[in-house]
C-alpha cells in the first residue's frame, strides 16, 4: 500500500487533521509544530492528541511528519537566532514525546557566510544539544536546493553533518525531490544512479521520509520552487517510477506541492493509481 498523504493545518487540532486526510484518502500527513514563521507554539491539548491516535487505528494513518518552522536555523551567523533555533528544537522534542511513532524535519539551515564547515558544525552542535538517548522521536534533515547559503545541498554535506552527531542513530533523512533536482540529482533520467548514490554517501537505512514535490525549475537551478505533481520539470513518469521503486516504495510520502485539499485529493488519488 502507498503512503501518501500532504502538509495539513493543525489549527483546528490533531483530530480534525486525522479526519481531513481520511476524507481526502491519505495515509499519513505532515504538519507544522507551530507557526512556519515561528513564534510561540499552541499548546497541545493531551486528549485531543490521544483521539488523534484512536483515529488512526480506525482510518489506517500512520507516520505522521512533524515540521519545524521555516525561520529555524541552527547555522545562523546570528547568535539570537541560533538560540531561537535551540529554543524551539528542544520545545518541540518534547512535545512530540504525546505522538509514538512521529518523526520531526527540519531544514538544516543556511550558514550565511560563515562557509559549509561552519555551518555543519553548528548544525551538529545544536543536534548535540537536543537530542536525548531516551527520545521516541526520529529527527530528519532534509535534502535541499541548495539555493544562498544553504547547507545540506548535497549527499555528502548530510552525511558531514550525521558523523558530528553524537547521537546519529536518532537521525534521519527527508528527501524532496523538487530539492535534490533543484540541488543537480538526476531523478528523472538516473534514478537509480541517484540512490546508488544516497545509499553509498549516507546509507539507504537513514532515508525515513519522501517529501514529493514536482519543480517549477530545470535541474540543478538551486532555486527551490515547489510545482503540482507532473506540472514541472520532473514529470509524471519519473513519479511514477519514484512511488514504485523498490528502495522508495515503503516509505511514507508527503506532498508539498501548491495546492489546496482538493487538489491534494486529486494529487493523492493519481498517486495511488500509478503505484503498482
Amino acid at each position: 500500500m502507498l503512503r501518501i498523504g500532504c502538509h495539513l493545518s493543525s489549527s483546528k487540532g490533531f483530530l480534525a487533521m486525522a479526519r481531513t486526510a481520511e476524507e481526502i484518502g491519505a495515509t499519513t500527513f505532515q504538519f507544522f509544530t507551530r507557526n512556519p514563521r515561528g513564534g510561540t507554539a499552541k499548546t497541545w491539548e493531551p486528549e485531543d492528541v490521544k483521539a488523534m491516535l484512536e483515529y488512526f487505528q480506525q482510518a489506517g494513518i500512520a507516520k505522521p511528519l512533524a515540521h519545524a518552522p521555516y525561520t529555524l536555523n541552527a547555522c545562523a551567523k546570528d547568535e539570537n537566532v541560533r538560540n531561537f533555533a535551540l529554543e524551539t528544537m528542544t520545545d518541540d522534542l518534547k512535545r512530540l514525546e504525546m505522538i509514538p511513532g512521529v518523526m520531526y524535519n527540519f531544514h538544516p539551515g543556511s550558514h550565511v557566510g560563515q562557509g559549509s564547515e561552519e555551518g555543519i558544525r553548528l548544525i551538529a552542535d545544536t543536534l548535540n544539544h537536543v537530542l536525548r538517548e531516551d527520545m521516541q522521536t526520529t529527527v530528519l534533515l532534509e535534502t535541499m536546493a541548495g539555493k544562498g547559503s544553504e547547507v545540506g545541498r548535497d549527499f555528502e554535506e548530510l552525511r558531514s553533518i550525521i558523523d558530528r552527531v553524537e547521537l546519529s542513530h536518532k537521525l534521519g533523512i527527508c528527501l524532496d525531490t523538487c530539492h535534490v533536482w533543484d540541488g543537480g540529482y538526476d531523478i528523472v533520467e538516473n534514478l537509480d544512479g541517484v540512490i546508488r548514490e544516497f545509499d553509498s554517501v549516507v546509507g539507504l537505512a537513514r532515508l525515513k521520509a519522501i517529501h514529493l514535490n514536482d519543480s517549477m525549475n530545470p535541474r540543478n537551478s538551486h532555486k527551490d520552487r515547489h510545482e503540482k505533481i507532473g506540472k514541472g520539470n520532473i514529470g509524471l513518469e519519473a513519479f511514477r517510477r519514484i512511488v514504485n521503486h523498490p528502495a522508495l516504495r515503503e516509505l511514507p510520502f508527503y506532498l508539498e506541492t501548491p495546492n489546496e485539499l482538493e487538489g491534494y485529493q486529486e494529487e493523492i488519488a493519481l498517486l495511488k493509481r500509478m503505484a503498482e
